[in-house]
């Protein structure tokens, strides 16, 4: 900015001060005149904000002051001010290099698990290439779109899911269309080449979606964001989304019953599932939810299981949009949470997702299954025995 401009805006910004001192002190003048009493605040109007010490949440701190749109303006390139020191604490310049100032802001970072500190050096990035891409799957807009995370072994599971819950179509006068995402698999992983295999599968049924990244437990939260972006732009006036593993049965017949009977201001924030609350991180290395203190503090919001759950697509490009505004974190269920908190929502809990899967007595009684609308979690083989049961008008459950 010239000298003279910020010259200028300095003078302006005194002028105002002067100006306010002049009017508090005719309001107290006056005030005094008047006889009337003066309230004193008993309490700070103003409290310093305690930053924390866990990574996550000081870089969340940076994201959330960055996206406000007072400060925002008030720290951009030609402004008067400049960042504070913790708002400097940027990482490199390409999100998706490896981000190496965590191995010292984290103090306990050579003792976490591999795949903690693999996942905190990537934590920026957001953006792989796709290897295979269903650009026109959804040029006849979906009432509703199954979205089933898979890996690249599961042919038998995907197969399932498409011969019975996930049958792409007409059903029940609506129409549906089903998608898989996959990342890629490695060798470090211990999983064999199966790109072949991969390729001529989504040439034969066409709903493979995979992304060039590392098909890991802690990156099924970069498989969600990436979904959302695929969403945004491929699939964006689809009506409806349900997002499962490929392990849950799906009573799709039920959603769609549902789903029909929804007003319209029902249907703009809907989301629905086996919901968990009052639930923070484990501590416990051994567990597979394991987060350090060192990466996160708190308690996590509202979430519904990362099993399966049921949202409006109008609030799916919500998400997208204020993902954004939030930063990856190792368990996607509870970052669509995060998510949903920001956008000021709380996930709806419905008795009908079973995420936690039935009790052992009643997993063969196909009236019951009928009656839900998601368990977790059943074999390809139980998905082709349960499927008959949801679909045979014969089968009387009065």
């Amino acid at each position: 900015m010239p000298w003279g401009h910020r010259k200028a805006r300095m003078l302006c910004i005194v002028m105002m001060l002067n100006f306010i001192c002049l009017f508090m002190g005719l309001l107290w003048k006056f005030g005094n005149n008047s006889q009337k009493k003066i309230r004193i605040p008993s309490q700070r109007f103003w409290h310093q904000k305690i930053l924390s010490k866990s990574f996550w949440n000081k870089e969340q701190e940076c994201l959330d002051m960055i996206h406000n749109p007072v400060f925002s303006s008030l720290f951009s390139s030609d402004s008067l001010f400049t960042l504070p020191d913790w708002l400097n604490n940027t990482g490199p310049l390409d999100p998706c290099e490896p981000d190496y100032r965590v191995q010292t802001q984290i103090l306990d970072y050579n003792t976490l698990p591999q795949r903690f500190q693999d996942f905190l050096l990537h934590m920026r990035c957001r953006s792989y290439p796709m290897l295979i891409n269903q650009p026109h799957k959804c040029d006849v807009p979906p009432f509703l779109l199954l979205v089933v995370k898979s890996l690249t072994p599961h042919f038998d599971r995907r197969q399932a899911i498409r011969e019975t819950w996930g049958r792409a179509g007409l059903l029940s006068n609506r129409t549906v269309v089903t998608v898989f995402l996959l990342g890629s698999t490695s060798s470090v992983d211990s999983f064999p080449d199966l790109q072949e295999l991969l390729d001529h599968e989504a040439k034969l049924h066409k709903d493979l979606l995979q992304w060039d990244y590392r098909d890991t437990f802690f990156n099924l939260t970069l498989k969600e964001v990436l979904f959302l972006q695929w969403f945004n732009k491929h699939c964006p006036r689809a009506q409806y989304v349900l997002k499962g593993d490929d392990d849950v049965f799906v009573n799709t017949l039920r959603i769609i019953d549902l789903l029909k009977g929804l007003s319209e201001a029902e249907a703009k924030d809907l989301f629905i599932g086996d919901v968990i609350s009052n639930a923070g991180p484990h501590r416990d290395q051994k567990l597979k939810y394991f987060i350090p203190e060192s990466v996160f503090e708190g308690q996590y919001p509202p979430y519904a299981g990362g099993g399966g759950y049921l949202l409006s697509g109008e609030l799916a490009l919500r998400l997208y949009n204020i993902s954004q505004q939030v930063v990856l974190y190792p368990i996607d269920d509870v970052y669509t949470g995060m998510c949903l908190m920001k956008l000021g929502l709380v996930p709806e809990r419905h008795v009908d997702f079973r995420t936690f899967d039935i009790e052992e007595k009643h997993r063969n009684n196909p009236c019951i299954h009928r009656s839900l609308m998601l368990v977790h979690s059943r074999t390809p083989q139980e998905m082709l025995k349960i499927w008959p049961w949801i679909v045979h008008p014969e089968l009387d459950c009065q």
